[in-house]
């Protein structure tokens, strides 16, 4: 194992294809593959992708990872993807997202498949997110499934959030407008040289003006932008105007996106707002991982009391006290 981690360290591409698979699939081995990671640590920015399916998540990803080239940064995805209903893997597949970067060497694309998971990420994104980390990615992009209002994990696992917006939602903003504001760092307003971008520009801002009266974690958003300059002063949530399919608008966008790394690494509300995030993440991690082993410990006896439930021998509140009963015997 720690021949894997130190080619994954010195750079190479196929033991970080190997980790990466081992982490995925939770193979043999990948309990002391990530206790060696966690001990090495990485100083890898995670910038999480985020919004409505058909927002323009990919192709802003692919624009984001230029800039980082030119730039001269190693780049790693982890790109989630919806589960086939036949084999599980992700219905999008590495070769299909981002092909201009699939041959570059310093840029490591991983598509991972939800398998039932909730949040728009899987349960092994931030695992993979560490591997990339290891391997060299000064930058991690997450890029996730297509959330809606409830779906909040890359707030929760990402040092940066960026919520992607097409033009002309209307009611859609209107329906997902709790799990935006709550999940953006910064809007990106794609598409944004499409009919009607100026009017979902004014809703995201009413919205923003409406739910830092409601949320303190909203309090000052605007869409000014924020200032790492302004060491104790909550952050400023700023809407940034782009086209991912030519790029425009991008640069300013990754602009804002450093400067919300510098509020939280530099100011002191900064920090205690991302120690918060890391401490929600991980205790949401540990949620999943008791649920998936009761899950796996328990599917027969919850399938026999789900078929007693519907075939009506079986009370439901009766059937829910029974697993609670074991719940409370496992806690003892």
């Amino acid at each position: 194992m720690r021949s894997l981690v130190a080619k994954l360290a010195s750079g190479d591409v196929a033991a970080a294809a190997r980790a990466c698979r081992m982490v995925d699939d939770r193979r043999s081995g990948v309990t002391e593959l990530l206790a060696e990671l966690y001990r090495r640590g990485s100083q890898a920015w995670i910038l999480g992708i985020t919004g409505t399916p058909g927002a323009g998540k990919s192709s802003l990803t692919n624009q984001m990872i230029c800039q980082f080239r030119s730039e001269s940064l190693r780049v790693g995805v982890v790109a989630v993807d919806p589960s086939s209903p036949f084999s599980g893997g992700a219905i999008l597949g590495d070769r299909i997202r981002m092909q201009e970067h699939f041959e570059d060497p310093e840029v490591f694309i991983r598509s991972v498949a939800t398998r039932g998971a909730q949040g728009g990420l899987s349960r092994t994104a931030l695992d993979i997110a560490l591997v990339l980390g290891v391997w060299g990615a000064e930058v991690v992009v997450l890029e996730t499934v297509g959330v809606g209002q409830d779906e909040l994990d890359v707030t929760r696992t990402a040092d940066t959030a960026v919520v992607v917006v097409p033009p002309g939602m209307g009611d859609e903003v209107q329906a997902t407008k709790a799990g935006l504001l709550e999940c953006a760092d910064v809007f990106a307003l794609n598409k944004s040289d499409l009919p009607g971008a100026a009017q979902t520009r004014s809703q995201i801002e009413m919205m923003m003006s409406l739910g830092a009266a409601l949320s303190p974690t909203l309090a000052g958003a605007s869409a000014s932008g924020g200032s790492p300059e302004a060491s104790d002063e909550p952050w400023e949530v700023p809407i940034c105007s782009c086209v991912a399919t030519t790029g425009e608008g991008v640069g300013d966008l990754l602009k804002k996106l450093r400067e919300h790394r510098q509020w939280t690494e530099h100011s002191s509300l900064g920090q205690s707002t991302a120690t918060a995030r890391q401490h929600a993440g991980w205790r949401n991690r540990l949620r999943q991982e008791l649920m998936h082993e009761f899950e796996r410990e328990h599917s027969e006896l919850a399938e026999k009391i789900a078929s007693r439930i519907t075939d009506g021998d079986l009370d439901p509140e009766e059937g829910f006290e029974q697993i609670r009963e074991i719940v409370r015997r496992r806690s003892r």
